[in-house]
């Protein structure tokens, strides 16, 4: 049986990101990441819209703006270290009717609080920066920018790499065995035993935990982001990042424009329930997912509460008429023809039993095992300090 110090479980950001840490507070530390996939980044981190956020939105205060403003610096630097694409465009939350006013200037008063460098802007210097918007004020937030996710991936596992850690695809955990001194994870390619274990899985990561031992009532449901892109014709009516005004009981709904490192320009997401963890598309169900997420109480109670606003994003779903005009309240002349279908992203949200969504990080330990059990957005953007304090939770 392969022996390690550390081992880490997926081969996503967060998991790659906590072992390149580990790496950086002790190079002689032995460690291994399992990911069942055959190669880094497959599901939430490639899919993701290669936005690093700045964290205007969140609570002063909790893990999530925390971690946002000192990862976001902390991403920026490993970037223009190591030669991986990012750029500073600048973004506008954008109001359209005077009744979000007072949500915009709500926004403006955590981004300040969080440090963030923000301002609201009148119509006229809205319509210098994005000629092409509705917008009648908005906020401005210079700083914010893209970057390639999966570039940075790539980079932490080549570095990984070249210290002596093991990256080991194709490698499912499907038992977790905790002893008093070592856990041992079983794949189908055999056993391997750890010290300590860090359970970065995403969509599985509360199936993982409850594996490791670990007592929770709160689930994954799992939401499918749908997206377009802009012909390259219309890629003029956008500048930099776009988005909406949030509504503060769905921060995740809104579509918005954003502009992509590779090029071109993004639009989206709606979010409906994906009939698997791994659902892109309709056609993907898996009966297990489906009849876990439907029959979940935290589930039923949201959906009754919200089902007017489920039922609009999954007839924007199957209607692209329906998500043209949901565009066009922010830049009106989209057109139909302007937009080409694009991969899907599924999230990994994770719901509270009474329905509400849990919109901070949640880290918890179970004797040896560290799950990570809700990392939602900016989760990429703070990746290199969500390792960082996960390594401080490991006592390296």
């Amino acid at each position: 049986m392969s022996q390690y110090d550390v081992a880490v479980i997926g081969g996503g950001i967060i998991g790659l990101a906590t072992a390149w840490q580990i790496s950086e507070r002790d190079p002689g530390r032995k460690i291994v990441l399992l990911e069942k996939e055959s190669s880094l980044a497959y599901h939430q981190t490639g899919r993701n819209s290669g936005v690093i956020h700045s964290g205007v939105y969140y609570k002063p205060g909790s893990l999530r703006a925390k971690n946002c403003r000192e990862g976001k610096v902390a991403l920026e630097a490993f970037c223009t270290e190591h030669g991986v694409a990012w750029n500073q465009t600048g973004k506008v939350i954008v109001a359209t009717k005077e009744d979000q006013f007072t949500a915009l200037d709500n926004i403006l008063s955590r981004g300040q609080q969080n440090g963030v460098k923000c301002e609201i802007i009148a119509q006229d210097r809205l319509k210098e920066l994005e000629p092409h918007t509705a917008g009648i004020r908005a906020i401005h937030v210079p700083e914010a920018g893209i970057v390639d996710y999966p570039g940075v991936c790539t980079k932490l596992g080549e570095i990984l790499k070249t210290r002596g850690a093991e990256l080991r695809f194709n490698s499912r955990v499907v038992k977790i065995r905790q002893a008093t001194d070592a856990v041992t994870l079983v794949t189908p390619d055999g056993a391997v035993e750890a010290n300590q274990v860090v359970n970065c899985t995403g969509l599985h990561s509360d199936r993982m935990a409850r594996m490791s031992g670990q007592a929770m009532k709160e689930k994954i449901v799992p939401f499918r982001g749908e997206y377009y892109t802009l012909v390259p014709e219309a890629e003029h009516l956008c500048q930099s990042l776009i988005y909406p005004v949030p509504d503060p009981e769905f921060p995740f709904l809104g579509v918005h424009f954003t502009r992509m490192i590779e090029g071109g320009v993004e639009c989206g997401p709606n979010a409906v329930l994906a009939l698997a963890r791994e659902g892109y598309s309709w056609g993907q169900i898996n009966p297990r997912d489906l009849f876990e997420s439907r029959t979940y109480p935290g589930f039923l109670r949201r959906a009754r509460r919200y089902g007017k606003t489920g039922a609009g994003e999954i007839w924007r779903s199957v209607s692209k008429a329906a998500f043209v005009r949901a565009l066009q309240k922010l830049v009106p002349e989209i057109r139909s023809e302007h937009l080409v279908a694009a991969p899907a992203g599924v999230r990994a949200q994770v719901l509270a039993s009474e329905g509400k969504l849990v919109d901070d990080f949640l880290v918890l330990r179970k004797d040896r095992v560290l799950n990570v059990c809700n990392a939602p957005s900016p989760a990429a953007t703070a990746c290199l300090n969500i390792g960082k304090h996960i390594v401080g939770e490991l006592g390296i």
